[in-house]
């Protein structure tokens, strides 16, 4: 199968890719290369993904419509799936039009793209910040997710409803993937998990926001990868719903959370930390930042019913491989 991937040196789209081309599908590439992190860290990800024959490498920014539109229309995709974007709340707070340019405007680029290469399903990468400050646990795709307290929320809310307008205008099949706190190697630097282990390998002390008072539904991003492939299978068709389904009815158009449904205390996932390091972190208790949220905790009952199974990777045992990589990575042992 031809599959069009943004972000593909980015930390999801990375593993998507190899996944995939280890299973022998056609991935064409599609990515920025942009500075947010460290461009080193993006290349030795690339580094592995053009061993792979089957691995067709563009580099361009989603604002270049003309670029993202030629690159789309070559690669004949069956699937489209669309990673890239400026991720990160805190860092909303900084540097807000770099969220509306990649999330908002190169988004609707890929749209209007898509309008003319109309793919067999198109993905879009969302976020379980979208769910804001919501009260209602676990979160569903039923749920109202219109009061985002970040600017990055807002803007992959934006998307989403971008995509709703396109699945029904031009009969594009769109499913939208929240995702949950995804983690695991080749992880971004600007994450909890990479400055935490960063820090403590190095003896200086963790910023711990919220005084430690926080949850999240970990996904390990081997879990994530998996069902997101599993996804692509299951196109939305109106008037043919499952159970829990989010589907539109006026649209081939799905939401689909991707987590676990299984949070773990920011304390927990500290001690997990601890015994994978062997060192015992020196804590900087924080108050809550401006656009986080205390707690997330995914309904897993949609994910279930479409593809049968729910990610399950346990965060000691994810955390683990994490630390692993990144000692080779970075030569620390």
């Amino acid at each position: 199968m031809k599959i069009f991937v943004t972000g593909t040196a980015g930390f999801i789209g990375f593993h998507l890719a190899r996944r995939l081309l280890a299973e022998g599908h056609q991935v064409t590439g599609f990515d920025g290369l942009t500075n947010y992190y460290d461009p080193a860290l993006k290349q030795s990800r690339l580094a592995i993904l053009r061993q792979e024959p089957g691995f067709v490498e563009v580099t361009g920014m989603l604002e270049d419509a003309a670029a993202l539109t030629a690159a789309v229309a070559g690669s004949e995709a069956e699937v489209v799936v669309h990673l890239a974007a400026q991720a990160g709340v805190r860092y909303s707070l900084e540097a807000p039009g770099s969220y509306i340019q990649s999330n908002v405007v190169g988004t609707a680029n890929l749209l209007e793209a898509l309008r003319h290469n109309k793919p067999k399903h198109f993905i879009f990468a969302s976020t379980s910040s979208v769910y804001g400050g919501n009260t209602k646990f676990p979160f569903a795709e039923t749920d109202r997710a219109d009061g985002p307290v970040s600017l990055y929320a807002a803007t992959k809310k934006s998307g989403e409803a971008m995509v709703h307008s396109y699945a029904h205008l031009f009969g594009i099949p769109s499913t939208c993937v929240r995702f949950f706190t995804v983690y695991g190697p080749w992880g971004r630097p600007d994450m909890a998990l990479f400055k935490f282990v960063s820090a403590m390998l190095e003896d200086r002390a963790i910023d711990v926001y919220g005084f430690g008072k926080m949850r999240r539904d970990f996904t390990y991003v081997d879990d994530l990868v998996a069902a997101i492939i599993a996804l692509a299978d299951q196109v939305p068709e109106v008037g043919k719903p499952v159970e829990h389904d989010s589907l539109s009815a006026v649209a081939p158009f799905r939401v689909v959370n991707i987590a676990g449904g299984k949070p773990t205390e920011l304390m927990d996932f500290i001690a997990a930390l601890q015994q994978a390091t062997g060192v015992e972190p020196k804590l900087n208790m924080l108050p809550m930042q401006p656009g986080d949220v205390v707690a997330t905790e995914s309904d897993t009952q949609l994910l279930q019913a479409l593809i049968g199974t729910v990610p399950e990777t346990p965060v000691r045992e994810g955390v683990e491989q994490f630390v692993s990589w990144y000692n080779s990575y970075y030569g620390k042992n």
